[in-house]
């Protein structure tokens, strides 16, 4: 089975959708895909991963809001390169102008919008939700909904990684809308990975001791992450409580964070960690992860803590949310950065219960799931044009 994902949100410097794309490339071909990944860069470029999987850049330009990305403007470049491959299915994974270029190649090849994002969540829900309710919401967007019923009706299948969204998606009216949870590195996170001495390290840096909480959020620095929020909410309890954070990431927002801080000892910010096992090792580390953003589609880093073993603090929306269930940790109310310190002192007042060591649910778990929905959607293409 051949598939191309033509994937607009792909960037080296990228977070989780970067992590999901280059576990797609290293699985698919022991899942039986040749998998392609078709990206927007600086210039065009093949770059082979093995003999049945790769990604091919196409000339694109930088996306003005976040220099690290870019996003595809030409339609013909798109379908000459799916010329090229000749996809049994092929992929989009930006619901915003991609997925209306994928549409219009060979309507007889079937085709798949994998949800990454989730704009109105992000955007209009985030922005208006203080002073509209999310149905006036909606009611404002209805173009977007109907470029989303649109690719419903052009795409064989929507993938939603959260329960939540799917069901948004099915009550406007989407169709071939199905949920199919995402998951984490096989064999990469553990409790075993934890290490009394890299936390007692990373509290020192916050000069904090070892009885101090260490609270860690990791992923990009952008408005909707909500991080000004969690930094509030920290000081704010931290005048009764040591508590140290550890905001690991890059992004627009950097400068904005810095003010935000305001020389509190007690929250530092380190760049991305490249190195995945130490990464995970830092995860395992800290007494629990701190998110603020409602408008995850699955929420990666949550994922990657809860197969740490440490807790969860995060909104009570959007696909974080779905780790805190079970035990799994502690939820605030989406925006509210009170709500956010008092799940801080509620934690705070628990204290940290040990690692719990669960299973996870693996990348390969995911993939092996929606390669075997793709073969049965292009087998039912073929019964269909037989």
């Amino acid at each position: 089975m051949r598939i191309a994902d033509v994937c607009a949100f792909y960037s080296p410097q990228g977070g989780g959708v970067r992590t999901y794309i280059e576990q797609k490339l290293a699985l698919s071909g022991a899942l039986g895909v040749d998998m392609t990944v078709i990206v927007p860069g600086d210039d065009d470029r093949l770059e082979e991963r093995g003999g049945s999987a790769r990604i091919v850049t196409l000339r694109a330009p930088r996306l003005p809001v976040d220099r690290k990305y870019g996003y595809f403007d030409d339609e013909a470049a798109i379908h000459s390169a799916l010329d090229r491959w000749a996809p049994d299915l092929v992929e989009a994974s930006s619901p915003w102008r991609s997925p209306a270029m994928v549409a219009t190649w060979r309507p007889d090849i079937p085709k798949s919008l994998v949800m990454h994002a989730d704009p109105l969540a992000a955007y209009a829900y985030r922005y208006l939700g203080p002073f509209m309710t999310r149905a006036q919401i909606d009611k404002r967007c209805e173009g977007y909904w109907r470029h989303l019923r649109r690719l419903g009706a052009a795409f064989a299948t929507i993938i939603c990684a959260n329960e939540q969204l799917a069901g948004r998606l099915r009550a406007g009216g989407v169709a071939g809308v199905q949920t199919l949870p995402m998951g984490v590195q096989a064999g990469l996170f553990s409790p075993q990975r934890r290490d009394l001495a890299l936390r007692q390290e990373l509290l020192r840096r916050c000069e904090l001791g070892d009885d101090a909480i260490l609270l860690i959020a990791a992923g990009r620095l952008a408005a909707e992450k909500r991080i000004p929020m969690l930094i509030e909410a920290v000081t704010s309890v931290g005048r009764h409580w040591p508590v140290g954070m550890v905001i690991i990431g890059e992004g627009r927002e950097k400068g904005s964070l810095l003010k935000s801080i305001a020389g509190n000892p007690h929250i530092r910010v380190l760049p991305p960690e490249r190195n995945r096992a130490h990464f995970a090792t830092i995860l395992a580390s800290a007494d629990a992860l701190i998110h603020g953003c409602e408008a995850e589609t699955f929420c990666m880093v949550a994922a990657e803590a809860r197969a740490s073993g440490i807790p969860v603090i995060v909104p009570d929306l959007g696909g974080a949310a779905d780790f805190a269930r079970e035990g799994g940790g502690l939820t605030f109310q989406a925006g509210s950065g009170s709500d956010v310190a008092r799940a801080i002192r509620e934690f705070a007042e628990m204290g940290f219960r040990g690692a719990r060591d669960e299973k996870s649910r693996t990348m390969e778990d995911h993939f092996t799931e929606l390669f075997g929905s793709y073969r049965a959607i292009i087998e039912a293409q073929r019964v269909r044009a037989a």
